[in-house]
């Protein structure tokens, strides 16, 4: 890790943490929003941007966070961290037991059964609406959203929280793909076969990859249910799978700061184009495929291949 990496990262947390004291309300609880489903997109860029897994069903691990969280909270009374706790292990040992199975597929195959499993955690969802309570989801109680002193329905505490989460996982993404463990995660994305040969278990690294990316996941998940107080059946579908895809790409899949780009160049684009009209999507569209055709690395992506060779 260079003194260059570094200061990039460790700026960009200085900027946010800056932000907290200059930003108006609105984009204060927008910022909160980005910072937490930025961690859920860092998780996802581990296994897809890193390894070359590609998924369409890490809802499903940002899910059993945001349940391992709401169910124990709402039905259990357990107080906020040690629910979080409980949200990060459901949400570790699910991405355990479904890489021992779907890791014995690969390509478009592992796709589709991931794309099944999470639709199967969907379906279980709904199924149990007596504890879940289904489409309509939880609400965990305020007294049940504190920590210690800290209240986490203020939003000041909210983002403060959010921040120290994002920075986190920031700075571990970082470590870990500057780390050798990154860089074989690396070579099994580019050629599995000649990791293979070169004497290193693609097997269990993948399995590795994907219990982390799910780990991190889970812990965005069960902060996004304590920090904004919901819990919904809709966070565990496929498109929240799709939205994390969609995140990584346009800033950069195999990037470090691109999750963090691509859910906050997403929020903003759909705030201002639903400004515009309600037919707001289809101006998101236009502007995706833009990035596509002319982007096609996303942002962060582009930045490195035009500017900055080396960056991680």
């Amino acid at each position: 890790m260079t003194r260059r990496d570094l200061t990039l990262h460790l700026g960009l947390i200085a900027g946010l943490f800056a932000l907290h004291f200059l930003l108006p309300a609105y984009h204060h609880g927008v910022f909160a929003r980005v910072m937490v489903l930025a961690v859920y997109a860092i998780g996802y860029n581990i296994a897809f941007g890193y390894t070359g897994l590609l998924s369409l069903g890490h809802a499903m691990f940002f899910g059993a966070g945001m349940y391992g969280v709401g169910l124990a909270s709402y039905h259990f009374a357990i107080p906020a961290l040690p629910a979080w706790i409980i949200g990060l292990g459901c949400g570790a040992l699910l991405a355990l037991v479904v890489g021992l199975l779907a890791l014995r597929t690969e390509g478009v195959s592992f796709m589709i059964v991931t794309l099944m499993f999470a639709q199967a955690a969907y379906l279980v969802i709904l199924y149990y609406s007596e504890y879940t309570r289904g489409d309509d989801g939880l609400v965990i109680p305020g007294d049940m959203r504190a920590i210690g002193s800290w209240d986490l329905s203020d939003e000041g505490t909210r983002y403060l929280l959010a921040w120290a989460l994002f920075s986190i996982a920031l700075m571990l993404s970082l470590w870990l793909v500057r780390h050798p463990f990154g860089r074989v995660l690396v070579a099994l994305r580019e050629n599995e076969e000649r990791a293979r040969l070169l004497g290193y278990d693609t097997g269990g690294r993948k399995l590795a990859a994907l219990v982390i990316s799910g780990t991190i996941s889970a812990a965005a998940g069960g902060a996004y249910a304590t920090m904004f107080g919901y819990v919904g059946a809709s966070f565990a579908g496929v498109q929240y799978s799709i939205f994390a895809l969609l995140w990584v790409l346009l800033g950069g899949a195999g990037t470090v700061l691109g999750p963090f780009v691509g859910v906050l160049f997403m929020t903003y684009l759909n705030d201002v184009a639903s400004g515009v009209t309600e037919a707001y999507m289809l101006i998101a569209g236009v502007v995706l495929v833009l990035l596509t055709l002319f982007a096609p690395q996303g942002i962060v992506g582009e930045i490195r291949r035009r500017f900055w060779k080396d960056l991680p």
